[in-house]
């Protein structure tokens, strides 16, 4: 059985949404890439690089928690790093803007 390959993030970003159905695991993606800008944001404005360094741990830490814990599946980090990527910071906002909900109805 072949895997399917993504050829764009509009084709991409409905898969990573059945990745992420759990609550929990929306929750801590949610706080992990809220560190993610609050570090970057902290790092750039006070010239601190150790804020750079912090954003993978705090990015994968929180989402991979919730992936190997709660969803029980594999992140799509290790096959589509980039669409990976930009999916968590387009969760973040839907979840911020309420145009997706924490709790997935199944």
């Amino acid at each position: 059985m072949s895997e399917k390959k993504f050829k764009s993030l509009k084709e991409f970003y409905p898969f990573y949404l059945s990745e992420h159905t759990n609550t929990t695991s929306r929750i801590l993606h949610f706080i992990g890439t809220g560190l993610v800008c609050l570090a970057f944001f902290t790092g750039f404005l006070f010239h601190n690089w150790h804020f750079f360094l912090a954003i993978p741990v705090l990015g994968y830490g929180f989402a991979w928690v919730g992936h190997f814990f709660f969803e029980k599946n594999k992140p799509a980090t290790f096959q589509y790093p980039g669409y990976s990527l930009v999916s968590d910071f387009i969760l973040f906002y839907d979840l911020l803007t309420g145009k997706q909900s924490f709790v997935v109805k199944k």
